[in-house]
Parts: C-alpha cells; sequence; structure tokens
C-alpha cells in the first residue's frame, strides 16, 4: 500500500547499514528520531468540506488527506509532524474526458480551486491547498489506458494519468518503449510530466519530455484545447510549449500523444573513475559534444562518489575497489561516471568503447558493469533513503538547475557552500553533494542533495528547510541558473521565476493564464501567483 507520510509502497524498506549511519555521524553528528503523527490523528486536522454535492467528488477525511500534498520537504513535515493545514474540500477520480469538463464547470459555477492530481509525487509545491479558498483534487490516474498505437509513425496515445510502469507495460507488450524514467517513474504519471517538463534518467538518448510530446487534449476553464500532431510545423508558435511545463494552471491535459521507438534489444550501464572533478568535467563535456549513441552520462562529484561507497555496504569490496583506484591515480578526490548505452548491441557497444576511449586521456579508469548494474537494481529505490534517513533523524532533501558549461563547477561549489552557511545559522552540519544528471553539448544540470539533522518540531525544522531553499535558490539565480531543470516551478521555486522570465515574459505568462482561466481557478498559487 502507499505509505500515506512518505516515500513508495510501506512494503518497501531501504535501510541505512550501520556503516551508513557511522559515516553521517561522523559528518554531522548523529540524528534523534523523530516520533510521527498518527494516521488517525491526522486525519483529524482535516476540517469539514465546503463543497456542495457533485456525483463524482469524495469528502472523505482519509482520502482528501492521501491526496492532500506531495513529497517536497515542506509537504513532509507537515505530515510528519501532523500539522496538516489547507487539504483539499474534496477529491475526484474522472474516467474521461467528459468528466474532467463536467468537474471544471462545477468548479467555475461554484467558485472552488481545482488542483490537478497524478501520483502525487511533486516536490515542488505543486499539490498545495489553497487557503481560505475551496478546493477540488482531481486525481487523473483512472484515465490511464493506451488508446491508440501508430507503429508507422511511432506514436502512441494514452490516457493522461497513466503511471510510469503501467505505461511502459502496455508499450513492451507491443515491442516498444517511450524511455522517460525519471526516479519518480514508479508513482509519477504521463500528464504530470507533461506538466512539469520532466526529464528522465536515460534522457541522452530518449529525449526530455518536450522532445516525446507530440500533441493531445487539455480541458480548460474555457474550453477544450486539442493539440494536433505534426512532424513539424512552421504555423506561429507551438502551443504544445504553452501546455508543456504549465502545472496546472491551464487546465487538465486529458490525453497525450508521445513518440515512443523500438524496446532496445540490448542495454548496459559501466562505471568509470577519475582522479579528480576538473579532469572529470572535461571528459564528460568532451564525450556529450562528439554525440556518441549513448543514453546517459551521470557525474558524481569527489562527495557524492565517497557517499555512494560509504553507503554501498560490501565494505571488503568496497575497500578492494579503493585499493585499486588509488594505484590507478583515482585516490581521494575521485569521481565517478556512470554510462548508459542502450538500442541495438552492435552500435551500443561500438558507441560504448568509443566513449571509454575518450575518457583515458583525461585519467579514465573503467571498472566495468557491477557497480552499473547496481545503480540500474536501485535506481527507483534509492529514493527510498529519504525514510531511512528520516527514521533516523535525518532530513534529505535536493535542488537541481542547469546552467552552460563554463558555470557548472562554479555553480556546484555555489550551492554547496551557500547550504552549509544557511545550517551553520543554527549551529548544525550539513552533508552536502553533487552529480551532473543530464549532459548537454551546450551545459549540464546540477543536482545537489542536502542531508542534516531535525531539529525535533515542526517550527524549527521548517525554519531550517526555509534556510536552506532560500540560500540554494539565491545561488541558482546568482549564478545564472534555471530556477527547474526537471521538478518544475510549483509554489516552492515561483518567488524565483521572474529572475529567469524578466518582466514582460512574467506579465506575457500571466495574461495567457487569465485568457484561459479568468476566474483563477486552475491551481493557484503553483508557477506565479
Amino acid at each position: 500500500m502507499r505509505r500515506w507520510n512518505g516515500w513508495g509502497d510501506d512494503a518497501v524498506e531501504f535501510a541505512l547499514n550501520d556503516g551508513a549511519l557511522a559515516f553521517l555521524a561522523q559528518r554531522i553528528g548523529a540524528g534523534k528520531p523523530v516520533p510521527d503523527a498518527g494516521f488517525e490523528q491526522a486525519c483529524a486536522q482535516v476540517g469539514a468540506s465546503r463543497l456542495p454535492a457533485h456525483r463524482l467528488v469524495n469528502t472523505a477525511p482519509a482520502l482528501r488527506l492521501r491526496n492532500a500534498l506531495g513529497q517536497s520537504l515542506p509537504d513532509w513535515l507537515r505530515l510528519r509532524y501532523g500539522v496538516i493545514g489547507a487539504a483539499p474540500d474534496g477529491v475526484a477520480y474522472p474516467e474521461s474526458a467528459q468528466d474532467v469538463r463536467d468537474l471544471l464547470d462545477y468548479a467555475r459555477q461554484h467558485g472552488v480551486a481545482v488542483i490537478p492530481q497524478g501520483g502525487g509525487t511533486s516536490v515542488a509545491g505543486h499539490l498545495t491547498a489553497p487557503a481560505g479558498m475551496p478546493s477540488l483534487a482531481v486525481n487523473m490516474t483512472r484515465m490511464r489506458q493506451l488508446l491508440y498505437l501508430d507503429t508507422e509513425s511511432q506514436l502512441a496515445t494514452f490516457g493522461a494519468g497513466v503511471l510510469g510502469p503501467d505505461l511502459e507495460a502496455q508499450l513492451r507488450a507491443r515491442g516498444y518503449t517511450l524511455g522517460h524514467f525519471p526516479q519518480s517513474f514508479e508513482y509519477s504519471t504521463l500528464g504530470g510530466w507533461v506538466a512539469t517538463r520532466s526529464s528522465g534518467q536515460q534522457s541522452l538518448r530518449y529525449g526530455r519530455i518536450e522532445q516525446m510530446f507530440r500533441g493531445g487534449s487539455l480541458e480548460t476553464p474555457s474550453g477544450t484545447l486539442h493539440l494536433p500532431t505534426f512532424p513539424a510545423s512552421a504555423a506561429g508558435p507551438d502551443l504544445r510549449e504553452i501546455v508543456l511545463g504549465s502545472e496546472g494552471r491551464l487546465g487538465i491535459l486529458t490525453e497525450a500523444t508521445v513518440r515512443v521507438t523500438p524496446a532496445p534489444a540490448y542495454e548496459a550501464f559501466h562505471a568509470v573513475f577519475f582522479p579528480n572533478w576538473q579532469t572529470a568535467e572535461t571528459a564528460v563535456r568532451q564525450v556529450v559534444q562528439a554525440g556518441l549513441s549513448l543514453s546517459m552520462l551521470r557525474l558524481s562529484n569527489p562527495l557524492e562518489t565517497l557517499t555512494m561507497l560509504a553507503l554501498a555496504g560490501h565494505r571488503r569490496m568496497v575497500s578492494v575497489l579503493e585499493g585499486y583506484l588509488s594505484l590507478r591515480g583515482c585516490g581521494d578526490g575521485k569521481c565517478m561516471l556512470m554510462i548508459g548505452v542502450s538500442g541495438r548491441k552492435s552500435l551500443a557497444r561500438a558507441a560504448l568503447r568509443e566513449a571509454l576511449a575518450m575518457t583515458l586521456p583525461h585519467g579514465g579508469v573503467h571498472v566495468g558493469r557491477f557497480m552499473g548494474d547496481k545503480w540500474r537494481q536501485n535506481r527507483f529505490r534509492n529514493v527510498y533513503l529519504r525514510n531511512a534517513a528520516w527514521s533516523h533523524g535525518y532530513a534529505i532533501d535536493t535542488v537541481e538547475t542547469a546552467v552552460d558549461w563554463p558555470r557548472v563547477e562554479i555553480m556546484m561549489r555555489a550551492l554547496e557552500k551557500g547550504a552549509v552557511a544557511a545550517l551553520g545559522q543554527y549551529g548544525e552540519q550539513v552533508h552536502t553533494y553533487t552529480h551532473l544528471s543530464h549532459l548537454y553539448a551546450q551545459g549540464a544540470s546540477v543536482y545537489t542533495t542536502f542531508v542534516y539533522r531535525l531539529a525535533g518540531d515542526y517550527e524549527s525544522d521548517l525554519a531550517r528547510w526555509k534556510s536552506l531553499k532560500t540560500a540554494a535558490s539565491l545561488a541558482i539565480v546568482e549564478h545564472g541558473g534555471t530556477i527547474s531543470h526537471q521538478h518544475g516551478v510549483g509554489a516552492d521555486h515561483a518567488p524565483y521565476l521572474a529572475a529567469e522570465k524578466g518582466r514582460l515574459g512574467m506579465s506575457m505568462l500571466r495574461s495567457v493564464l487569465e485568457h484561459v482561466d479568468p476566474q483563477r481557478i486552475m491551481n493557484p498559487g503553483k508557477l506565479m501567483s
């Protein structure tokens, strides 16, 4: 069963071993477990519904609680401490575009805010109910069927509420794949990927969701927007670009047509270590700019590499590996690169050989597939570490951005330094580390993780998070990064969007939103005020 106050399936545990706990205690101090509020206690915080009756709307407190929040750290704090605050006044599970149309008409008639829901995996505050205004969570996960597969054009049309595993299962049964694998893959939806401009772990081969999204249907308060599929068009601005990243502010995507490809016959992930960050960054920049047919490049900085090895367990095996790497010149400052290949076996292997050859002049040490196989095995399980860390008194949060190559290392240093200063105000240390999660010829995404101790009460822990989030966001803005590479804007990043879009750009966006949604009922407060 899905956890109500944490990540994923409550039957799945991804424990921190003794070595990992000792590592964290040495880095930032021993954590102190915090008791969680119970489900019944949290349900008691959900107030009476203010919604008039509707055939599709359920107002049960337990259901409203389960659809109230996402997976951001502030969401966790509210759930774990039982400080629920505003919750949706009802939940609806539409099964057709007409159901969605009826719900939007109902919301317009009664002045109800509409919060589109998918898998509830947002880490940017997309799902928070507005204060003072009745609200309705519209959960799309019953609209999950493969509606049409065009094998000649390699296009597939799905109900937008389809979860990642269901989408892939329906395609794989017919020999195809979408190839979109964000870490939230098991619980996030196609509609959510489009609405937040998501990026999957193997985007180097398959593209980000904006390259995959070819058309669909959007139900808005002002009517239905149909987005036809074309291979290409010069007929003015592409309206798909307005829907992409709209975060529920324009309406609800009911169908999405995406570009698919034949399922790969071969797939492998290999690990390469470098002596230091500078040689590693130079190598991966040259590899990605060579345009090889790779599916993934993921580069961890020294602290993330150290952390991954510390959390891996298998002390003897890790010790042998580190001894070997040290002999090859990869000592304390070593960085790990994961290289993925997918497709026809001969072509994939040829691309891998060329990539590995390009790493050699930079001191790259290829250690084979073992670590890559382990990464692949746990690619959707590592996020469960958030649950385990919390149970031992630690919080884990992340930020991500993207910049051009000259600013990559500068941004990485600024994010980590800002986090240390933010937590230092409270006399606390933070264990912070970074990887480049997606690489481009122009630049790279910079994905930074923060691990720090919980204070043990809601207000103190919220204050710590706000300080950390503010410091990281200001560092991103100051150093010319996008406020979000893959997680969207939501409420948490909204204050910083204007720095990226500019005054005129914000005014243009606001005009589009108000034209389609003059009553401002669609997910208010997200993306922009």
